[in-house]
């Protein structure tokens, strides 16, 4: 694992130690004191003293392992909450039929689209086929979430329209890392490096109260074993609209029984040998046993409970390493993604997120992005009008000041909205970044739901915990209490988008 910059260690060094209760006054020893000041007689430490700088060495390198692993933990989570719900193996793909609501407990959910995911093991059941249909979109994708290579180099992660079939569907072939047999013909061959991979499908559709023809089309998904073709297994598509299940990241200890669970089911490729060091240095390596103690225990409670709400501190900044996440200097919408995007000239991380300039691993970019959202591609990010979605945040109204679920806003979208195929805006809980359970069926309103527009154009918006008078149509609601932010997306952005020259308002707070 490259190391952090020193302003970034110092950062989350000050969120771990946080765990052990407020900071002393000048007057008093502080946590950082006491641990500077640890005592030692002889040039040696006292019992007393290597007992607390033990259990802070374990607490901090358990904290760090976590914000390490959080691409992971996020994937874990899902896969772990799904199997639990909905049934585990390669032909179980869950398709939310009737669209994904608040009850749905994950990352960033986009509600104006359908949504399938599954998960398949390489190393348990060898290579797989994905036998997608024309015009399904979707991303293959390893455990740590990077877009799966495709054999020539042209395409990774990619299903449909920006991948190598061009939105025809066919044949992919998921290998697994190391794989040395026979390549039949007839395949897009995509080589993880993981040995466990994550499914991630959607389907559009274009009347809301009408997603039939779209799930349909999930449902000609085939997923099976390429070597067992006699053994097959059926297809299965539980419904999971309106179930409640948890898919969030895990925020206490259990996350590192998940992560062990993990590194026993990969080989050594899962991460560099530093990453599998830090891992180790807190008792997960493969084929040994994990079993804490109730000491350790409690210690690798606290340092993923530290780990995840450090988590949300980095994900709700609007700058990173002294580059700011602006898309428009006098507003406060952010995104990162464009600064990874192949299409972007001048890109300055990779999918992975690996700084290109310097060659190392952006961690606190990584650790911004997976706290929220989850799978990148790059059709997802790209660059060229008409394809891929873009995304536009907001953490803050127009004075800067913390969306708050007792307030009222109001956003304006100029005319002219640049989304090829739709747009929308979706509230999410700041509290975890899933869906924003607002009493209303779903937390977006977006063009499909033809809201009025006024008589120049421009789209309003209202935000608020009781709609305007009038304007029900063009309301989400909010709840007091209960802080949340705003995507806006742009699905099929024109070049006004993508050069910026159209841009919306700020969320700006009313009265």
């Amino acid at each position: 694992m490259k190391s952090l910059r020193p302003h970034h260690r110092l950062t989350i060094f000050l969120a771990a130690l946080a765990a052990f209760g407020p900071f002393s006054s000048p007057a008093q020893n502080s946590r950082f004191d006491e641990l500077a000041n640890a005592k030692f007689e002889e040039n040696r430490p006292t019992a007393e003293s290597a007992r607390m700088l033990r259990d802070e060495l374990l607490f901090q390198r358990a904290t760090q392992a976590y914000l390490w692993a959080l691409p992971l933990i996020n994937t874990l989570g899902m896969k772990e909450g799904s199997e639990k719900t909905f049934g585990a193996g390669y032909n179980v793909l869950p398709v939310w039929k009737k669209r994904l609501d608040a009850k749905t407990l994950v990352t960033t959910p986009n509600s104006d689209v359908i949504y399938a995911m599954g998960y398949v093991d390489l190393g348990q059941d060898g290579p797989i086929v994905f036998e997608a249909p024309p015009g399904l979109q979707g991303i293959l994708l390893d455990f740590w979430q990077r877009p799966i290579p495709v054999d020539g180099g042209k395409f990774a992660g990619d299903v449909g329209l920006p991948g190598p079939d061009a939105g025809k569907g066919g044949k992919f072939l998921l290998l697994p890392p190391g794989y040395e047999g026979e390549v039949p013909e007839g395949f897009f061959v995509y080589r993880s490096e993981t040995r466990n991979v994550f499914v991630f499908l959607r389907a559009f559709y274009q009347d809301p109260s009408n997603t039939a023809p779209a799930v349909a089309l999930i449902e000609q998904s085939k997923i099976y074993p390429l070597n067992d073709k006699d053994v097959r297994k059926a297809m299965v598509f539980p419904d999971a609209s309106g179930v409640p299940v948890d898919l969030l990241p895990v925020r206490d200890g259990r996350a590192f029984d998940q992560l062990k669970r993990l590194v026993d089911s990969e080989d050594a490729n899962l991460a560099d040998a530093d990453g599998l060091g830090l891992l180790a240095s807190i008792g997960i390596i493969k084929g040994k046993p994990f079993d804490p103690d109730a000491k350790t225990r409690v210690i690798l409670d606290r340092a993923a409970k530290t780990g995840y709400k450090t988590s949300r501190v980095v994900a709700f900044e609007e700058e990173l390493g002294g580059r700011s996440l602006r898309i428009y200097p006098d507003r406060h919408w952010i995104n990162p993604l464009p600064d990874i995007t192949p299409d972007n000239p001048k890109p300055s991380m990779d999918l992975a997120w690996r700084n290109l300039a310097g060659g190392y691993l952006d961690l606190d970019a990584r650790i911004w992005f997976f706290s929220n959202y989850y799978s990148v591609s790059p059709g997802m990010v790209s660059q060229i009008p008409g394809r891929g979605a873009m995304y536009m945040i907001a953490f803050t109204d127009g004075a800067g000041d913390a969306l708050s679920g007792g307030s009222h806003y109001r956003l304006e979208l100029p005319r002219d909205i640049p989304a090829g195929n739709f747009w929308s805006v979706t509230l999410y809980e700041a509290e975890n970044g899933s869906g924003l359970a607002n009493g209303q069926p779903f937390p977006s309103l977006g063009s499909r739901d033809k809201p009025a527009v006024n008589p120049d154009g421009s789209t309003e918006l209202f935000l608020g915990p009781q709609a305007p008078a009038g304007r029900e149509g063009n309301w989400l609601a909010t709840v007091p209490g209960k802080g949340y932010f705003a995507i806006l997306r742009l699905y099929g952005p024109g070049e006004a988008a993508l050069k910026r020259s159209w841009k919306p308002g700020d969320i700006e707070k009313v009265k």
